[in-house]
Parts: C-alpha cells; sequence; structure tokens
C-alpha cells in the first residue's frame, strides 16, 4: 500500500480528477494549502501598492493506492496537472510513501481491502 500526496495548481483539479477516474482510482483527499518551491512567490499590485505573495495557494491530494495502481495513477496526476508551459514553475510535486497499514472504520476491514479493489 502507498500514499500519493500531490502538490497542484488549484485550477488543475478537475482534469487530474478526470484523469485518476480513468484508470479507476476515485478516492482522494483535497486540501487546501499554501506554499513556495522554486517559484518563490509573485509579486501583485493593488491600489498603486505592490505586495509581495510569498506562498502561493496550492491544493493537496492524498490519496491511498494498492500497488497495483500506484503507477497509473502518478501517471495520471503528472499528465493532467502539467500546464506544459516552458520555463514556468509551480506545476507542482508528487510525492509516494509507504502505507504501513489501514482501517475502515465502518466495516473494521485492515490493509489492502481496506482501501479497495
Amino acid at each position: 500500500m502507498k500514499m500519493i500526496v500531490a502538490v497542484i495548481r488549484p485550477e488543475k483539479l478537475e482534469e487530474v480528477q478526470r484523469a485518476l477516474a480513468e484508470v479507476d482510482v476515485y478516492l482522494m483527499t483535497v486540501s487546501e494549502v499554501r506554499g513556495c518551491g522554486r517559484q518563490k512567490g509573485f509579486a501583485e499590485v493593488y491600489r498603486a501598492q505592490e505586495n509581495v505573495i510569498r506562498l502561493v495557494p496550492k491544493l493537496k491530494l492524498e490519496i491511498a493506492v494498492n500497488e497495483a495502481f500506484l503507477e497509473p495513477a502518478v501517471e495520471a496526476i503528472t499528465r493532467a496537472a502539467r500546464t506544459g508551459e516552458t520555463g514556468m514553475t509551480g506545476d507542482g510535486k508528487i510525492f509516494v510513501m509507504e502505507m504501513a497499514d489501514c482501517i475502515q472504520i465502518r466495516t473494521g476491514e485492515t490493509g489492502p481491502a481496506a482501501i479497495g479493489p
């Protein structure tokens, strides 16, 4: 079992969800987060005053998958979240972590069965 944590641009959520549905991955938790990476934020002008925004709004997806779904899910996220803008940073990151266990609270199932097929 693996936990996929993906940090993506908010406007890419629907595309990523569609891409994941194509590979039969539907279960996820989505959180609004803020962070910075190589893009180091941006400056915007409001009422003639420049404001530097260092923490950029992003979405964090947490997706638990069984081994068979790992590569298709990572490929789907990568494909759908990429903007294709050359020289542009900020498309996001994907982290894959080992998951020790999973427990389905309602049924008491544990391990891969708790995640689903």
